[in-house]
């Protein structure tokens, strides 16, 4: 294969499960109308016409390891993906997560961006010494300032500017055109069309912190609409002890577990308000879910949650059921004047600061960046 004359930027993800997909169509958005051509890399996961369609790149290919052949040192992979580069043009790397970093800082000579997602990954002492060791052409991305700001104190000797913040973000238009009628998503999901009802998404898993929400929901229900329910969407290892904690709160009739939902976020105009209680939210992208959906938002005071949600709605201490319970009564209160207030701020915030047109304006701005400064088309 020849090398392409085009500058190009190359994303490296690990693969496509759960949210990564979006995060890849994210990524590429930040170069619309820059010049650059984005040829995407799939680590794992099988070769798929809709996921190539759905990350909206100039070129995806798809490497096609299983997770068990990327243990260790990745030699293949480090050897397809220096010959990737080495036929295109190639100016930089943008990498999601510490093991495509890894690959792509030994692959190439190129600089290296790499996008960070969760906390904890320079926990590890190698993972500190690679860094270290690559700081010369490795700079890193964090989804929120919590998880950059736990990144620079894991790694102390680099400059602030090395390590920033680029929010996830929305493409606002196209989630709002998903998004089925109230009463419409209320009748898919078999919910009554009279109730108030408190939505909340996400993995059964101790991370999420259920429980705090059940037992905030139990303290609010006097003081709430008599109508109140609770609709939580998601599967996990805690759906029986949920449904036994909700059994001993006397709430097993206002509280609805509807599993697993394809394109939940398609559904969230059915809720009168989003709960949230993860413990430590990296980000929080079904926050902004909600937010387009117009859906007035409660959510922990903590990690990248409290970044989105401070200012436009409720937050409360992690794992405080009193002080949740205390925001859903304040929520069910909301006059028509107050909710739709809500909703235009909701509608402002996403619009300034997590729209992709908002976060592709902040990663030209990045110091980090400038040496990428785009080419004329």
């Amino acid at each position: 294969m020849t090398r392409s004359a085009e500058p190009r930027v190359l994303q490296f993800c690990h693969g496509y499960d759960g949210p990564f997909l979006d995060c890849a169509r994210q990524t590429a958005s930040l170069f619309a109308g820059s010049g650059y051509r984005v040829t995407t890399v799939f680590l794992t996961g099988t070769a798929d016409a809709e996921v190539a369609a759905g990350c909206g790149s100039d070129e995806v290919l798809f490497l096609e390891y299983s997770s068990r052949d990327v243990r260790g040192l990745k030699l293949g992979a480090i050897q397809a993906l220096r010959e990737i580069v080495r036929s295109r043009g190639i100016r930089f790397v943008i990498a999601h997560r510490f093991k495509p970093i890894w690959i792509a800082c030994l692959a190439t000579n190129l600089p290296v961006i790499g996008v960070h997602h969760a906390f904890g990954d320079y926990d590890r002492v190698g993972r500190r010494l690679f860094a270290k060791l690559m700081s010369k052409r490795l700079t890193l991305l964090a989804v929120s300032d919590a998880v950059r700001d736990e990144i620079r104190q894991r790694l102390k000797d680099w400059p602030a500017e090395r390590i920033e913040t680029l929010y996830n973000r929305l493409d606002v238009e196209a989630v709002e055109r998903e998004l089925l009628p109230a009463d419409q998503a209320r009748a898919e999901l078999k919910l009554p069309q009279e109730a108030w009802i408190v939505g909340n998404v996400g993995r059964l898993h101790p991370d999420k912190d259920q429980a705090t929400l059940l037992r905030g929901f139990a303290a609010a229900l006097p003081n709430l609409p008599a109508n109140a329910l609770l609709a939580i969407l998601g599967k996990g290892r805690l759906e029986d002890d949920l449904k036994d904690l909700a059994r001993e709160l006397a709430i097993a009739d206002r509280v609805l577990f509807l599993g697993q939902v394809e394109g939940a976020r398609r559904y969230f105009k059915a809720f009168d308000v989003f709960a949230l209680s993860s413990d430590h939210e990296p980000f929080g992208m079904v926050l902004l879910e909600a937010m387009a959906a117009g859906v007035p938002l409660i959510a922990t005071s903590c990690g990248g949650a409290r970044e989105i949600v401070e200012g436009v709605g409720f937050l409360f201490p992690l794992g405080d059921a009193e002080a949740l319970g205390q925001g859903l009564q304040h929520l069910g209160r909301l006059a028509p004047s107050q909710r739709r207030a809500c909703v235009q701020h909701m509608r402002e915030r996403l619009a300034e600061r997590f729209s992709d047109a908002a976060v592709r304006r902040d990663f030209w701005r990045l110091p980090m960046v400038a040496a990428f400064k785009a080419p004329a088309p």
